[in-house]
């Protein structure tokens, strides 16, 4: 988009130039009742400047430098035996003029300048005061004419540059809306993983649990099992809807109460669960409740799937002042090698979350002693 920009400016100066050049050979026959004019070389000098200034200056354009010092040095001469052949005509100072722009188009403004300094020695060859006028007054058109076109030059870098800012902007802004796609479907990616993942895995060991005693246990306690499970599935249904329209509905109940239901449905589920809770309970910002409740579901999944635990403990602490602290401990196995490792989505996504809020996840554990999940998030 900039280059077609540049090519149109390009071809709307030079046709007003070469407008200019035209209207200035027009008036050459008209010549100067001061001077005496001969026709025909004058129509043949401002023939060949008027070519020159034309087709000249398009092939100039854009090349070399030196193209241009060696055009505007050419222009210079014909421009000067134009003057005075054609008896000091108004239309050779007005192609002189021509010139002019076309050097601070082509030049270094330095160079330029040089050049509308140098055109009023035209007169020199007339009587000095009426020289003096002239020279004057053409010097004054000569930098006017500078100040003009390096002014015009000026506005038209300025718009090739902003529009190039735009585009630019324009990139940026198609990135920007990309990354904020991808967060999204990193974040719902995470409610599935966090919110479905736990129910279904406390529905999988209602029902595993419910087959093991289908011969034992008596028809109450098997449909409390299976009620359990259906209630589960319910609100993993309910999680899935949440997640797909992209909603983020407040928790309906304070994050002690929510975890305390979550601690109730693992132990219901055959891993005891305990709620401890530090400090005074404090209300914080919805989506720190969330990444807790998250973090605490990640941790009781976990402790479900891998730890072989007698017992967990869930411990809210509000002890300071601009933190809280989460922690999930049991007594299982622990990790039989290195620290959990990030290669599962759960912990990778649980860290993710956590940093969006500029909090830290660190677990903790010996072969035997069990895990201890800690997140800590300002609020």
């Amino acid at each position: 988009m900039t280059t077609a920009f540049t090519v149109q400016h390009s071809e709307r100066v030079q046709r007003t130039l070469s407008i200019l050049t035209v209207v200035a050979c027009a008036t050459l026959p008209l010549g100067s009742s001061m001077f005496e004019q001969r026709l025909v070389p004058t129509m043949l000098l401002g023939l060949a400047f008027a070519v020159l200034a034309i087709a000249g200056f398009r092939f100039v354009e854009g090349r070399d430098r030196a193209f241009a010092v060696v055009y505007a040095g050419i222009q210079l001469a014909l421009g000067f035996a134009l003057f005075w052949v054609s008896g000091a005509a108004v239309g050779s100072v007005l192609l002189l003029v021509v010139l002019v722009a076309q050097s601070v188009l082509l030049l270094p403004l330095p160079a330029a300048v040089v050049v509308a300094a140098v055109i009023p020695l035209v007169h020199l060859g007339m009587d000095w005061v009426a020289g003096l006028r002239e020279g004057l007054g053409t010097l004054a058109v000569t930098i006017f004419t500078v100040v003009v076109t390096e002014l015009f030059v000026r506005e038209q870098r300025a718009r090739a540059a902003l529009a190039a800012v735009n585009e630019l902007l324009r990139g940026y802004a198609a990135q920007a809306e990309q990354l904020a796609v991808t967060q999204e479907r990193n974040r719902v990616a995470r409610d599935f993983h966090d919110g479905l993942g736990h129910h279904l895995t406390v529905v999988q060991m209602l029902l595993q649990a419910a087959r093991a005693q289908i011969h034992t246990a008596g028809v109450e306690r098997l449909d409390g099992m299976l009620a359990k499970a259906q209630d589960q599935s319910k609100q993993a249904l309910a999680e899935v809807r949440r997640s797909v329209a992209t909603l983020r509905e407040p928790r309906p109940a304070p994050l002690v109460d929510a975890l305390r239901t979550l601690a109730g449905e693992v132990s219901d589920a055959g891993v005891p669960t305990e709620l401890k809770v530090r400090g005074a309970a404090r209300p914080v910002r919805a989506e720190v409740e969330e990444s807790l409740f998250r973090a605490a579901q990640e941790g009781l999944t976990n402790v479900r799937k891998h730890a072989d635990a007698t017992a967990v403990t869930v411990a809210l602490d509000f002890g300071h002042v601009d933190l809280v602290r989460l922690e999930v401990r049991d007594d299982g196995r622990g990790l039989l090698e290195k620290p959990l490792p990030d290669s599962g989505f759960g912990l990778v996504g649980l860290r993710e979350r956590i940093a969006g809020l500029g909090g830290r996840v660190s677990v903790d554990s010996a072969a035997g002693q069990g895990v201890t999940l800690t997140v800590e998030v300002p609020g």
